[in-house]
């Protein structure tokens, strides 16, 4: 929205400045909004006033010097010249304050907005009255807020104003905003605070969490009945940290409480105590970096004797990496073969990490997020990772809040939407910076994260509290053991929030089937036209056709091959099952589903729920698979107690329970086809009933023609019919094989 007084002070910079490619100070758009680009350019005109030769848009050491030295302060009878005047009206202007007719005059409406600038900034007790000190100017001639803005904490606020108004006067500190919100400036500020209360010297004091700051905290723990400025720094590191407490002297049992949950939440000794440990994990992002940790990350196989060494370390969670797209980097950074095994051999787990580039704003789009989670996916499964297991996608760099919005936060929302559309086989976490973490996890896109902490310049850390759901916390690189067990790792507090797996699929000789290449679809689909007529099938009196039902199962080969290499099955025994079950829907199978859905909508009657008839009406066997609600329940409950899958055991006896699980396979195709791999599981382990199978061996990926056809036979009962349909469904696999069979490459 225009303001007219910014609008009069863009017009002055242009009319007085107008020779700006000559001056160093640009022309402006005359649009009266303030921003950046007028600061810059205000920042510019007063260096030129003052003489500076070099013009430059940061307010930097040379035009604070020259300021202090010129004119000390600012008032009446000090300010230079009427543009020199206009200059500070026009910056009052631009940051809300009333700044006079911007006319060179250093009167009253301006001496009441530059006191009123003392007061939010907290320095008008070292700066009483209307005078304008040189870093108030430096403070005027940004962008920064000195009073609440988008939802700012008034508490926040009142330590910010305290810090500013306690040390301003030190060299190295410059105002910061007074804004309600937590940021780098309020972080660093945070230290030199530290220093300067340590007994540092100006111009030792350097806003760094260094070896000094660290000894000196060791002797300043703070507790219960401490008060003075110890405890006011420390509990205003607290609120920094979002911490549910009162900016105070004076150290309560209240605060002890506090401060012990926040230990319990950070996984630090819980004393109550502001001791060292507390007061590093408030102020840095990585806390106190001697910390052992439970969990590790890194790009070097584990060996037998590097298992051997972080396990006499304490480690019990290994970080390691799906994908490496290089041949050369870093050789050992994706899981060799055979890792798994030795990591499960020495009773380690293992969490797995995917990240090909993803260092820059421009590595992330949409096309990318789908993109990544099939190729992680499809990675997790072939290193052998059982269902559930949670996949860190990385955010490794150092993405600001608007990357977060427009880059990042699409890249996420189409990794949750594809690992859907897989069957959810595996849970998504986040690596990277708090922020990005944060926010991806607030959106549902990722629910547990792997922060970062040791880049802690990362925007994204500094100014940023730990992320709620944080599962693993990446503090400092160190080498463990020596000899052929030593190996360098990023060493990371656990949470306990994810475990990782202990537990793998073994490493086969036999290949996982891959993609469909959609340039074999055209002979994919006459071969298999061709044997359906061949049958007798050709399609007719079925609702759909037979290319509507092989595009439909085509549709869905992420979700198929997913699930297939998941289960160590060969695709071919879903997509057959899948789509033979879906050539056969027919008219009947259409009102027996409407009566499924008019019995549990309530338009069957009460007294008519007797008729045997009826019971034909609780349940159907539905959607592309023809899956009923209890059959369902049966192949899931198999794989649930089998640790195959994640879930709740339901009662196939129950008509809620059926019914529930009835829409499902009826409404949800992914659902439905997720399910097909599960029913092939329980066919093998033996169905429970009336006709209870005798178990074979679970369906592989060196299964015989005896067990695909058995296992087949089993997916549609017992019975001459199902005998018969199993005997034409054999050719119909061998056609589904001979395709996937020459993608993958044999």
């Amino acid at each position: 929205m225009a303001d007219e007084m910014v609008l009069r002070a863009q017009r002055f910079i242009n009319t007085t400045y107008g020779d700006g490619a000559t001056l160093g100070i640009p022309k402006l758009d005359e649009n009266g909004r303030t921003g950046w680009i007028v600061m810059y350019a205000l920042t510019r005109a007063l260096q030129y006033e003052m003489g500076i030769s070099s013009l430059s848009n940061n307010f930097g050491p040379t035009t604070l010097a020259t300021l202090q030295e010129k004119y000390g302060k600012l008032d009446e009878t000090t300010i230079p010249s009427a543009n020199f005047c206009r200059i500070i009206q026009s910056a009052l202007y631009c940051k809300g304050y009333d700044g006079g007719e911007i006319d060179g005059t250093y009167n009253d409406r301006v001496k009441a907005a530059v006191a009123q600038l003392n007061a939010n900034m907290g320095v008008s007790g070292t700066y009483p009255g209307s005078s304008l000190w040189p870093k108030v100017v430096k403070g005027l001639l940004n962008m920064d807020a000195y009073v609440t803005v988008n939802n700012g904490s008034e508490t926040i606020r009142s330590i910010q104003q305290w810090l500013n108004g306690r040390y301003v006067l030190r060299k190295d500190f410059y105002i910061i905003p007074c804004d309600g919100h937590h940021s780098r400036d309020v972080a660093k500020s945070m230290l030199f605070a530290i220093q300067y209360e340590l007994g540092m010297a100006d111009g030792v004091a350097n806003g760094v969490f260094g070896p000094g700051t660290q000894s000196g905290l060791r002797s300043h723990t703070v507790s219960t009945g401490s008060s003075g400025v110890w405890v006011q720094l420390f509990t205003g590191a607290m609120v920094l940290n979002k911490r549910p407490v009162s900016f105070s002297s004076s150290f309560t049992s209240s605060l002890a409480s506090s401060v012990s949950t926040f230990q319990s939440f950070m996984k630090l000794g819980v004393t109550g105590q502001g001791d060292f440990p507390t007061w590093a994990a408030l102020l840095v992002s990585y806390g106190d970096q001697s910390r052992q940790g439970e969990a590790c990350d890194g790009v070097t196989k584990i060996t037998p004797a590097r298992a051997q060494a972080l396990k006499a370390a304490g480690y019990r969670y290994v970080g390691r990496y799906l994908y490496n797209p290089s041949s050369t980097s870093l050789p050992e950074k994706e899981i060799q073969p055979g890792e798994l095994a030795t990591i499960k051999e020495y009773g380690l787990r293992c969490f797995p990490i995917y990240q090909t580039w993803a260092r820059s704003v421009d590595y992330y789009s949409p096309d990318q997020g789908v993109t990544d989670c099939l190729t992680a996916s499809y990675k997790a499964e072939e290193h052998g990772f059982k269902p559930g297991a949670r996949i860190y996608f990385a955010v490794d760099y150092d993405a600001v809040d608007e990357e977060v919005t427009a880059y990042i936060l699409p890249y996420f929302q189409k990794i949750r939407e594809q690992m859907d559309k897989l069957g959810s086989p595996f849970k998504i976490g986040v690596y990277g910076p708090r922020n990005a973490c944060s926010r991806i996890s607030a959106a549902g896109y990722a629910d547990a994260s792997f922060v970062s902490d040791m880049s802690s310049g990362f925007s994204g850390n500094l100014g940023y509290p730990m992320p709620e759901n944080w599962a693993f916390d990446q503090i400092v690189t160190k080498t463990v053991g020596s000899g052929d067990g030593q190996i360098e790792i990023d060493n990371n507090i656990a949470s306990g929030r994810d475990t990782g797996q202990g537990d793998f699929y073994p490493s086969s000789t036999w290949k996982l089937d891959i993609g469909f290449d959609i340039d074999l679809w055209p002979s994919l689909l006459q071969e298999v036209q061709d044997y359906m007529a061949s049958i007798g099938k050709p399609g007719g009196e079925r609702i759909y056709t037979l290319q509507e039902c092989l595009e439909t199962i085509i549709s869905y080969d992420a979700l198929i091959t997913s699930g297939a290499r998941r289960h160590r099955m060969r695709k071919a025994l879903i997509q057959t099952s899948a789509f033979w079950e879906f050539c056969h829907y027919s008219q009947k199978d259409l009102i027996e589903d409407a009566g499924v859905w008019l019995y549990h909508s309530g338009y069957v009657p009460d007294w008519a729920k007797d008729f045997p008839v009826v019971e034909r009406l609780v349940d159907s066997s539905t959607g592309i698979g023809k899956i009923s609600g209890r059959t369902c329940i049966l192949a899931r409950n198999n794989s649930i107690r089998s640790g195959l899958l994640e879930g709740s055991i339901l009662d196939a006896t129950s008509e809620s329970d059926r019914w529930a699980m009835w829409q499902k396979v009826n409404q949800d195709n992914v659902f439905n086809l997720s399910t097909v791999p599960h029913m092939h599981i329980w066919g093998a382990d033996g169905k429970a009933g009336d006709h209870e199978e005798t178990p074979i061996r679970r369906p592989a990926l060196d299964y015989s023609e005896t067990e695909i056809y058995e296992v087949l036979r089993r997916y549609q009962g017992f019975g001459s019919e199902a005998e018969e349909h199993a005997t034409q469904r054999m050719p119909l696999y061998a056609i589904f094989e001979k395709y996937n069979f020459a993608i993958r490459g044999l």
